[in-house]
């Protein structure tokens, strides 16, 4: 097998791995609290319930107005940023294959 296949084969192993070990650590959970909630909410309720006096410094901006509609931003969000991610990779991967092929014809 060549070396890029047996690379990527253990990425995804190593993958599965991390995502297996979350999911049974998390099954191992026992009590009332929400599964699978952000930090930022867990961090909100850990400072209301330690200092609930506390005043935050600003309100948000813009608060979507159900849960489906905050899931379905930070999609798009994601989304946006693999793209981005994706382009400046090709980018990137173009950029080097161009240089390569520049110095195979400079010697030639």
């Amino acid at each position: 097998m060549r070396r890029n296949v047996v690379i990527n084969l253990l990425l995804v192993l190593g993958i599965v791995l991390i995502v297996g070990a979350a999911l049974m650590l998390d099954a191992g959970r026992s009590g009332d609290e929400e599964r699978f909630v952000g930090t930022d909410s867990a961090a909100t309720s850990q400072i209301e319930e330690d200092h609930p006096d506390y005043v935050p410094w600003f309100e948000s901006v813009f608060s979507p107005t159900s849960g489906e509609v905050e899931s379905g931003l930070f999609a798009l969000q994601a989304a946006l940023g693999g793209l981005v991610l994706g382009y400046v990779l090709a980018a990137l991967r173009g950029r080097r294959k161009l240089e390569a092929l520049r110095a195979e014809l400079e010697r030639t």
